[in-house]
C-alpha cells in the first residue's frame, strides 16, 4: 500500500476518542491553500501521471442542461483505456478492491472493470472552500458528537478513521434537492424486481449560506414518498439526523395503518423501510448514521480504480438497460483510478452487529466513500457496497445522486438504489424548505391511501 507523508502521522492516531480533539495547526490548516486542494486531497498527481493534479475541478456547464433534467456526459466520447476481466485481473489487483475481485471471479462471464482516464472534476462554490478552511482548526470531535463545523468538509486533514468518516456523512452535495427514482432488488435467481419506487426531498442545514448562527446541529433532513410498486404506493418515511445522534429522529408512514409511527433504532444493521428492508440503515450511501458500535482505523492512503464520473449510468433512457441479472451493466460503468483513503471499523467489546468488520474506501477529492466491503461473524466476505459519483458542474459538485447498492457475495442478491433511467427529473436543485415540512406531523398530512 502506497503511503503518503501526512497519512503516516495520521495512522499513528486510530479510531475514535472519547473526549473531543482539537483541530489542526494553522500551520496544517494552511497547507489547504498550497499542496493540497481545499477539501485536503493532494493537489499533485501521481508519479506516472495516470492520476492528474487537481485544477479546479469541472465546472463546465452540460449542454442543453436544465435544472431537473437528464444531465449528459462531459465524457461520453471516450474509450476504455483497458478492462479488467476474471481472466486478467491478477495484473491489476493492487488496485483492486476485494469486493472488485469477488464480482470478477463469482460473474466472470458477465462482470468487468472498464478504466478510463481519470478526471479529478470535484468543486464547490468558494464559501464551502472558505467554511472548510475555517473547519480544519475549529472542527472536533467528542465521541460521536462533532463540534464547530458548519458549511465545509469538517476534517480536511483528518486525524482519526471516524473524522474521514464524518467527512464523508458530511461532504458537499449542495443544500437542498429533490430526486425522482426507482430502487430494485435482484434476487439470486436473476429476477429484477422494483422495490420502490418515489420522489425524494433531501435537505442539509449544515451547508446553509450564511446561517451557521442558526445552525442546530441538524445536518440532514430527508422526506421520501413512495409512488410505486402498489403494493408500497402511498408509504413515506421522513427522517431528522442531528451532529449529536441520539437526538436523530426517524418516522414512517404505513398506509395500512393509516398512521406515523416512529422507528425504534433507525441506525446500524436495522433493516430499512425505503429498501424494503434488504438494505440497512447504515449502507445507504455505502455508510450513513453513527458509528459508535465500531472500533475506526485509517489503514492509509491508496491508489484505487474506482467507479467516478458516472453520468454515463444515467444517459440510457430504460432501466433494463443498465440492470443485469446479477449487477449492473458494465457497459455504462465507468471507473478511473482514484486516491482513496482506506478505512477498517471492527466491531467493539460488547457491541452487536451483523457485519463486525468493515473496509470503506473514500476518495480523497469528494470525501465520498464509494466503495465499501464487509464482512460477516464468520469472517467471509459477506457484501460489496458502492455508489456512483456524477459530475454536476451547476452545483458544482462530483456526488452520487443517491445512486447506491450492494452485492451480498454469498447469497448472489444485490441491491440498486436511485435508478433513474426512466425518470425525467433526476436531481432537481431546489430552495430551502420550511424546517416543518420535513416532520412526522407534516407527512401524515399527505398521506392519501
Amino acid at each position: 500500500m502506497k503511503q503518503h507523508g501526512f497519512v503516516i502521522a495520521c495512522m499513528l492516531l486510530l479510531g475514535t476518542t472519547g473526549h473531543a480533539v482539537a483541530g489542526v495547526t494553522a500551520e496544517e490548516a494552511a497547507r489547504l491553500k498550497t499542496e493540497l486542494t481545499p477539501f485536503g486531497a493532494e493537489r499533485a498527481g501521481n508519479k506516472d501521471g495516470s492520476i492528474p493534479a487537481w485544477t479546479g475541478g469541472y465546472t463546465t456547464p452540460l449542454a442543453g442542461f436544465k435544472n431537473g433534467g437528464r444531465r449528459s456526459d462531459p465524457f461520453a466520447a471516450e474509450k476504455p483505456l483497458y478492462s479488467i476481466t476474471a481472466a486478467n485481473m491478477a495484473q491489476y489487483a493492487d488496485k483492486l478492491t476485494d469486493g472488485t475481485q469477488a464480482l470478477l471471479k463469482k460473474y466472470p462471464k458477465s462482470y468487468r472493470v472498464d478504466v478510463y482516464k481519470t478526471h479529478r472534476t470535484a468543486a464547490a462554490p468558494q464559501w464551502v472552500y472558505d467554511n472548510t478552511f475555517k473547519n480544519a482548526t475549529n472542527a472536533s470531535m467528542d465521541g460521536e458528537l462533532v463540534k464547530g463545523a458548519f458549511g465545509g468538509i469538517p476534517f480536511p486533514v483528518p486525524k482519526t478513521g471516524r473524522e474521514v468518516m464524518m467527512n464523508h456523512e458530511l461532504h458537499w452535495r449542495g443544500e437542498a434537492w429533490q430526486n425522482d427514482f426507482r430502487g430494485y432488488m435482484g434476487t439470486s435467481s436473476g429476477q429484477m424486481v422494483m422495490s420502490v419506487q418515489g420522489i425524494g426531498d433531501f435537505q442539509m442545514p449544515y451547508y446553509a449560506n450564511g446561517q451557521a448562527d442558526k445552525f442546530t446541529g441538524e445536518h440532514w433532513l430527508v422526506r421520501v414518498v413512495n409512488s410505486g410498486p402498489p403494493v408500497r404506493a402511498g408509504e413515506a418515511i421522513t427522517g431528522r439526523q442531528t451532529l449529536d445522534p441520539d437526538k436523530a429522529g426517524t418516522w414512517v408512514y404505513l398506509t395500512g395503518q393509516r398512521r406515523v409511527r416512529k422507528l425504534p433504532n433507525a441506525c446500524c444493521d436495522t433493516p430499512t423501510p425505503a429498501t424494503s428492508g434488504v438494505a440497512s440503515f447504515d449502507e445507504v450511501d455505502v455508510f450513513a448514521g453513527r458509528g459508535d458500535r465500531f472500533d475506526w482505523k485509517i489503514v492509509g492512503k491508496k491508489e484505487v480504480l474506482i467507479p467516478y464520473n458516472s453520468n454515463g449510468l444515467h444517459t440510457p433512457t430504460k432501466d433494463s438497460d443498465v440492470l443485469m441479472a446479477n449487477h449492473l451493466n458494465p457497459d455504462h460503468v465507468r471507473w478511473e483510478l482514484h486516491r482513496v483513503w482506506v478505512i477498517e471499523s471492527t466491531l467493539r467489546s460488547g457491541q452487536r452487529h451483523q457485519a463486525p468488520k468493515s473496509r470503506y474506501y473514500v476518495d480523497e477529492d469528494t470525501w465520498v466513500a464509494v466503495l465499501g466491503d464487509r464482512w460477516d461473524g464468520n469472517g467471509q466476505l459477506w457484501k460489496t457496497i458502492w455508489s456512483h459519483p456524477v459530475v454536476m458542474p451547476d452545483l458544482p459538485a462530483t456526488t452520487p445522486q443517491q445512486q447506491w447498492g450492494f452485492n451480498d457475495l454469498l447469497s448472489g442478491a444485490w441491491y440498486a438504489s436511485g435508478v433513474v433511467n426512466e425518470r425525467e427529473q433526476h436531481y432537481k436543485i431546489l430552495p430551502r424548505r420550511a424546517d416543518s415540512f420535513f416532520t412526522p406531523d407534516a407527512m401524515a398530512g399527505q398521506g392519501v391511501r
